[in-house]
């Protein structure tokens, strides 16, 4: 069951996101979930389509990549975004050799909120807090659209795939796990 109210089901700061894009049209597509949709199980799920058409807006920390802008705290890692499809695993490894980087891990709670200005299970692919390289996986051009966060663990909204990596300012690359 979904709610229908004109969009104000998005997260504030990304309604205002999609306003600010001109994508005003996208927040009454934006729809809410009485059950959270914080996995991409629980979203495919209450959506009713393949696991895969999930978008997932994972952050990563790296450190030592001459192709990020060093900054934070001592001994933190650069925040990354990474968007894979839901039916797919993030490797580290893959993505520490895009970014030419020493050290890659999965970014902690708080830096994810400090990053994003989302909760972990709510991140959608662009509207932060602050911009952050932005790394998406060619797997999700495999579907005519996808779906994301849009700001809360409830609430998902449409896009075509070139659009979503293009609005988040997304570098296609190859950093899913291989299957054998």
């Amino acid at each position: 069951m979904t709610t229908t109210d004109g969009g104000s089901d998005a997260h504030p700061r990304f309604a205002e996101a999609l306003r600010a894009l001109g994508l005003d049209d996208l927040t009454a597509q934006v729809r809410r979930f009485p059950e959270a949709t914080r996995t991409a199980a629980e979203a495919a799920a209450a959506i009713g389509c393949e696991l895969s058409q999930i978008c997932k807006s994972l952050v990563f920390a790296a450190w030592g990549s001459p192709l990020l802008e060093q900054g934070g705290e001592p001994g933190e890692g650069v925040p990354v975004l990474v968007l894979v499809d839901g039916a797919s695993r993030v490797d580290v490894e893959r993505v520490r050799q895009e970014l030419g980087a020493a050290k890659v891990t999965r970014a902690g709670a708080g830096v994810v909120r400090e990053t994003t200005g989302y909760a972990i299970g709510g991140v959608p692919p662009f509207g932060h807090r602050t911009r952050t390289r932005v790394l998406a996986d060619r797997s999700l051009l495999d579907h005519d659209v996808v779906w994301a966060a849009a700001g809360t663990p409830y609430s998902v909204f449409p896009m075509e795939p070139e659009t979503l990596v293009s609005h988040a300012g997304g570098t296609l690359v190859d950093v899913r796990e291989r299957t054998s």
